[in-house]
């Protein structure tokens, strides 16, 4: 039974899966409440398929990239249930699921792009091939930097439509997919580190200058 979720971008979105198949799934979005959706979304999804938690044999995590705050939510999450229940922890590059996902669908049949919101107007992307194979990336630019006619997965297109004209796919990814990506290995797992690409907000405070 593997319980997989993802709040690198401002889904947060959980599901089951169990024997090949997603048995229970939730998906809300709000990009300033990840703290307070994901542990009532994990209780849902558990309830609607009335499995108790010490029935989870495994966690999949989405990674990133994506912003601190968002990101930290889920992954310290995944890190104490698998502490907790003594099971392994998959990490999943989130733009990874976004390329299955457009695959799955029948979104993309040419090398594609995935692009996220970075906030700052930039993007978080990488590259693939037609069949979801990841070729370049991840990376944190400024959309014109990577403007492209090729299809677009994810938000970024969408934010940016004047270099990114070709827009397909799903806007945020789902954890469904993304169970199925590690329940398939359908792309490379990873440790459940954050990739955050950049520097978080928040920085310590420099030393004071002295007193002259």
């Amino acid at each position: 039974m593997l319980l997989a979720f993802d709040t690198a971008t401002p889904a947060v979105t959980v599901a089951l899966y169990d024997d090949g198949a997603v048995v229970a799934t939730h998906t809300a979005v709000d990009p300033r409440r990840h703290g307070e959706l994901l542990a009532p979304a994990i209780t849902a999804v558990l309830d609607e398929a009335w499995v108790p938690r010490q029935d989870v044999t495994a966690v999949a995590v989405g990674v990133g990239p994506g912003p601190f705050t968002g990101l930290r939510v889920g992954l310290v999450t995944a890190r104490t249930l698998g502490l907790v229940l003594d099971i392994p922890v998959y990490g999943v590059c989130t733009l990874d699921v976004l390329a299955a996902r457009a695959v799955a669908d029948g979104a993309v049949d040419r090398p594609f792009l995935v692009a996220t919101d970075a906030r700052r107007k930039e993007v978080y992307w990488a590259a693939y091939d037609e069949t979801g194979a990841r070729l370049d990336g991840p990376h944190v630019d400024r959309p014109a930097q990577v403007a492209t006619s090729a299809p677009v997965v994810g938000a970024g297109a969408l934010l940016y439509p004047d270099v990114f004209p070709c827009a397909v796919g799903p806007e945020h990814p789902d954890a469904g997919t993304l169970a199925r990506v590690v329940g398939e290995e359908l792309a490379e797992l990873l440790d459940p580190e954050p990739l955050y690409l950049r520097r978080p907000d928040v920085a310590a405070p420099s030393r004071p200058k002295p007193v002259s």
